[in-house]
């Protein structure tokens, strides 16, 4: 009997167990996230204006600001999702996917796809966090198929 009574309490611990709210996390606190699209590693700057976390599906974040390449200002809407987090006591990492689609302005504009791996360091202290690296690594393909493109971004 004690043994169906903690499998109950542990199973709606997890049930109701709910992810964290951080969505200020991929805004980045105002900055863009810069990095690299192509093989000549040509300058790609990402800005997330808007982040939200998804209220049906907590490890869902819906993501909307534009992508800078040279003069090519492109307004983009999209998704991050968390697959997997692991914990120690002082450091923690986070990692997923995203999905970020640019308004169709033509041969320049295309879908980022990829994924995410987030590492910060935890005070216990002060209960907040001292140190985040967010590492975004994909593709970037154009709506007509035309040109693919590797990326790499980093927060700053």
């Amino acid at each position: 009997m004690k043994k169906i009574l903690l499998l109950l309490i542990l199973t709606a611990n997890f049930v109701l167990g709910q992810m964290p709210d951080i969505s200020n996390t991929w805004l980045n606190n105002s900055k863009p996230y810069i990095g690299t699209i192509g093989n000549k590693g040509q300058e790609l700057k990402l800005k997330i204006n808007i982040s939200e976390q998804n209220k049906k599906n907590d490890q869902e974040y819906f993501v909307s600001g534009y992508s800078l390449v040279d003069t090519n200002y492109t307004k983009f809407e999209g998704k991050i999702t968390i697959l997997k987090y692991k914990d120690s006591k002082k450091q923690g990492t986070v990692y997923g996917e995203y999905e970020l689609a640019e308004e169709n302005k033509g041969k320049h504009s295309g879908l980022f796809k990829g994924k995410f791996v987030y590492n910060f360091k935890w005070n216990r202290k002060t209960e907040k966090i001292e140190e985040q690296h967010i590492e975004l690594t994909g593709d970037w393909k154009s709506y007509d198929g035309t040109i693919e493109f590797k990326t790499h971004l980093k927060n700053q």
